[in-house]
């Protein structure tokens, strides 16, 4: 009966010419995607008329409904439900946040299934940094997950066949026919994966700045009004927060480098600013499940990171997915390092005075261009190869003296990449050094 009435050609046209689709013409179309029964054309030209026309919030609460429920969702025990919350980012150049805040939420007692997903460009991707620790199983099945949930209180895992498969198949399409860009879509493919996750509660952080995706705060504005205001219609208790992506978050750039920096983080050794997006989104999420004063809760989430409750939950996790007991308990105290890249290469500082700018762009692109993110999906992640900081933006620096290390597994690094790099920092004077500004935090969008 669907068949006759309603047609897959009618709904491109009929959203062509900027009408507003119904909800059963939406449930139908993602439907018929799932089963494999619309040509990649019909797809593509679908995605373009709602790129170019838009979608009316009515249509935009249907399409994330449908993609929901796509697949399979995930389940858990009624006494959970108001203590699932997870996290988001769109994306940034050393964000390691989610490994360090995952365990630190469930040492406060919440359940966190964080589904994350793998980098591409100059972002590195969460899975891929986890992967860079021997044996780390990304695969979870969805009792698996629920074990984890159960014993550590949080996990890290990739996306399943089953959960959410609208949109596995439209964010590939849109990654071909130039339709990544748009708030709609975006906004539908964040946050179905999130209601599938059937948590209560969500922090997204929106990335601004020259590194992220989103150049201005007036777009990253607009996005993130979009995401809490979809969220809240799907059921999840939602803030934001804009941060800024111009300079590198904390001292690594690189998978491996980076999770030795999350679990000195978790030992209570982090970089500040890594810190602080830890802290201000672990508050939020506190606030937003138990009411707890926001200030309040950033102290409890700093105390795991003092006390070493939120490295246990993350040692228990390494365990529950997959990695050796001995290897985890040597690696979270510091006797087990993961693998080093062959060659490290200083990079001098090109004047005497202070640093005024790392640019976070630069470094990610370098960092990727040697093999630490993927230009392609099927490209292979070199884990050990990236970029260690040496100083912070504000601090003095000789010329000549090294402001990074770039660390690479071919004995040559090409000429282009290491003149991009040199150019990454800019060194000069500045009467206030109080005046460079060191909070990544520029508003919270509630």
């Amino acid at each position: 009966m669907e068949r006759q009435t309603i047609r897959i050609p009618d709904v491109i046209q009929k959203k062509r010419d900027k009408c507003e689709l119904e909800p059963e013409e939406i449930r139908f179309f993602i439907r018929e995607m799932v089963k494999g029964c619309i040509e990649p054309v019909q797809l593509g030209a679908m995605l373009m008329a709602w790129y170019f026309n838009g979608m009316s919030p009515k249509e935009l609460t249907v399409l994330i409904d449908s993609m929901t429920h796509s697949g399979e969702t995930l389940s858990w025990p009624e006494e959970w439900k108001t203590l699932l919350v997870d996290k988001h980012s769109t994306g940034g150049v050393g964000d390691k946040v989610s490994l360090v805040l995952a365990p630190a939420l469930a040492a406060c007692g919440l359940k966190v299934p964080m589904v994350s997903g793998r980098g591409l460009s100059f972002t590195g991707g969460t899975l891929d940094k986890l992967e860079a620790i021997p044996g780390f199983n990304v695969s979870l099945s969805n009792d698996q997950m629920r074990e984890c949930l159960k014993d550590v209180g949080c996990f890290i895992a990739g996306q399943t066949k089953s959960l959410v498969p609208a949109d596995r198949i439209m964010y590939a399409a849109r990654d071909v026919t130039a339709t990544v860009d748009n708030i709609s879509l975006a906004t539908a493919s964040i946050i179905s994966k999130k209601a599938a996750e059937k948590i209560s509660a969500l922090v997204l952080d929106v990335k601004v700045g020259r590194a992220a995706f989103f150049k201005n705060l007036n777009d990253a504005r607009l996005v993130a009004k979009s995401l809490v205001e979809a969220a809240r219609d799907q059921g999840i208790n939602t803030t934001a927060v804009l941060t800024t992506m111009d300079t590198p978050i904390g001292m690594a750039i690189g998978n491996s480098l980076e999770v030795m920096e999350v679990i000195e983080t978790l030992r209570g050794k982090g970089p500040p600013d890594l810190v602080e997006l830890v802290k201000i989104q672990g508050g939020l999420l506190l606030n937003l499940v138990r009411r707890m004063d926001v200030l309040k809760g950033q102290q409890l989430i700093e105390e795991t990171l003092h006390n070493g409750a939120a490295l246990s939950c993350f040692e228990k996790m390494l365990v529950h997915q997959n990695v050796d007991m001995q290897l985890a308990a040597d690696l979270c105290s510091g006797k087990y390092q993961l693998a080093k890249a062959k060659y490290i290469t200083p990079i001098p500082s090109p004047l005497s005075g202070r640093v005024l700018d790392i640019d976070a762009l630069a470094c990610g692109s370098v960092s990727g261009a040697l093999g630490a993110a993927r230009a392609r999906e099927s490209d292979e992640i070199l884990p050990a190869v990236g970029i260690e900081l040496l100083v912070t933006v504000g601090q003095s620096i000789a010329q000549g003296q090294p402001w990074a290390n770039l660390h690479h597994e071919g004995q040559s690094v090409a000429s282009d990449l290491l003149i991009k790099l040199k150019n990454a920092v800019v060194v000069g004077d500045v009467p206030n050094p109080t005046l460079v500004s060191s909070t990544r935090i520029l508003e919270i969008v509630q």
